[in-house]
């Protein structure tokens, strides 16, 4: 029982960077954009390719784990992660740190299915598998809920490399201890590995993210828009009628027929866009509007990850108590009310109220995504439980990379529509301050102190005004999505056996 014990201590330790790397880049996207120069599109790339491409690739990993055993999958996974992180952390421009991140993306791919087989095979007894599955789901959910604020304190102490060199004592622990006290386990050589299709869902969703991000762009063509959305939805809707034919699937399409699957997963991948998206941009606006540290944006973000990370087992009991249907839509119509109070807050004048609409967030978006999950997991038989694991994954990373992506589009946009800068700028400077608010930072540092000033004011109110229009959109959003799942989730049956 003892070995047990311990192959879920390795399990936690490998789990750890990899929920954090999700999110301990938000408080220090206004570092990144300053100390590389990066462009607002180049930033969004930058924190959302690891979830993306995460996403497109932890289906195939999982078969490869079959194959090879989850240790040699856990070893391999952590390694890249380490190696990655090392090349992150060097990267010299935007671009090498975009294609480390990526490759990020590829390890927790792996580590993630190697994880929870690895709880699957060393716990046989029922009850003591849901305990450490239970472990496991709360260093995810407080990884990725306290990852700013680990950002915040890494930043206030050391450079921004060190986001990723943190990862090394981690990995090096994991390898260590998974090599000595992990036992091997028979992998399947006959199991398939499907990577093509894999690859194909990685450039569709990341053909559809660049449109996305290219129609921010204030020289963008909308040709080349709607030829990259054209190109990602035909490979999008490829894959969906090849998983449909295929003999070993790496996607189970038909249990999306399911309404309450199917409304499951987009709660969960809703309400993932709608934090990541919120906890981004509050992430700068309290850093370059309200002039904040990342440290101490990561303490007054405090309330909404104690609240999401914690609120767990609450869920779970209100969902027994009260039924789906009404914990769902009641958890997504607080979430509304959330977003519509931060809205119209004024977070430097009203701490206390802020603290208070994101504390009401935190609980109530928490509570959408267990119930998502809840939705997702009591509506499969036993024998295809893997399979909606599956989708259920897909759809919380990639709801956090389209939550930065949506994000990041509404936000430049409304920006560069509310922004008045002063007079005097070159047509170069002016554009590059019109474009993002981190960009305007850039620009200001080349400017005399006055006129840097009256940059920086202007960037700064027309964030505020942008990130209020946000907030306000992602309010309408999760009202809308209230109503949808209070009739889709209305006398929702479990798929027959």
């Amino acid at each position: 029982m003892y070995r047990a014990w311990f192959v879920l201590l390795v399990i936690v330790f490998a789990y750890v960077p990899v929920a954090i790397d999700a999110t301990v880049l938000h408080v220090a996207a206004p570092t990144l954009s300053v100390a590389l120069g990066a462009s607002g599109s180049e930033l969004l790339w930058i924190i959302d390719i690891y979830s993306l491409v995460m996403a497109g690739m932890v289906l195939p990993m999982g078969a490869l784990g079959d194959r090879l055993g989850f240790k040699r999958l856990l070893i391999l996974g952590v390694m890249l992660f380490g190696a990655a992180s090392v090349g992150a952390a060097l990267a010299p421009d935007a671009a090498m740190l975009i294609a480390a991140r990526a490759l990020l993306g590829v390890g927790a791919s792996m580590i993630l299915p190697a994880t929870l087989a690895g709880i699957r095979n060393t716990f046989g007894n029922g009850h003591e598998r849901n305990v450490a599955l239970g472990i496991w789901a709360a260093v995810g959910a407080g990884g990725a809920a306290f990852g700013p604020l680990v950002g915040g304190i890494l930043l206030a102490h050391f450079s921004w490399n060190m986001v990723f060199l943190i990862n090394l004592p981690m990995v090096a622990l994991v390898l260590l201890l998974a090599w000595r006290g992990v036992p091997k386990q028979a992998g399947n050589a006959c199991q398939r590995l499907n990577f093509s299709h894999s690859l194909m869902l990685v450039v569709a969703v990341l053909a559809l993210v660049w449109s996305i991000k290219y129609a921010i762009q204030p020289e963008s063509e909308w040709l080349t828009v709607l030829m990259m959305l054209a190109s990602g939805l035909f490979l999008l809707l490829l894959f969906v009628r090849l998983q449909r034919r295929s003999m070993s699937p790496l996607l189970d399409i038909e249990l999306l027929t399911h309404r309450t699957i199917l409304t499951g997963a987009v709660m969960a991948l809703i309400s993932m866009v709608a934090l990541v998206g919120f906890e981004l941009l509050m992430a700068q606006e309290l850093q370059f509007v309200q002039g904040k540290t990342p440290l101490q944006a990561g303490m007054f973000m405090l309330p909404i990850m104690l609240a999401s990370s914690l609120c767990g087992p609450f869920a779970g009991l209100l969902v027994a108590r009260f039924g789906l249907r009404q914990v769902a839509a009641a958890g997504v119509a607080l979430s509304a009310i959330g977003f519509y109070g931060l809205a119209h807050t004024d977070f430097a004048r009203q701490p206390w109220l802020a603290w208070g609409w994101m504390t009401l967030l935190g609980l109530s978006v928490a509570t959408a995504l267990l119930s998502g999950t809840s939705a997702i997991m009591s509506a499969v038989p036993q024998k295809k439980a893997a399979a909606a694991g599956a989708i259920e994954t897909m759809a919380y990373e990639l709801g956090a990379g389209l939550g930065v992506a949506f994000a990041g589009l509404l936000l430049t946009r409304s920006y560069r529509a509310a922004i008045d800068l002063p007079q005097g700028l070159s047509s170069g400077a002016a554009q590059r301050a019109g474009s993002s608010v981190g960009e305007a930072a850039q620009v200001a540092l080349s400017l005399d102190s006055e006129q840097a000033t009256r940059v920086m004011s202007a960037a700064a109110q027309a964030f505020s005004h942008s990130h209020s229009v946000v907030l306000g959109l992602a309010s309408l959003l999760m009202s809308s999505l209230a109503l949808i799942v209070w009739f889709t989730l209305k006398n929702a049956n479990p798929v027959s056996e």
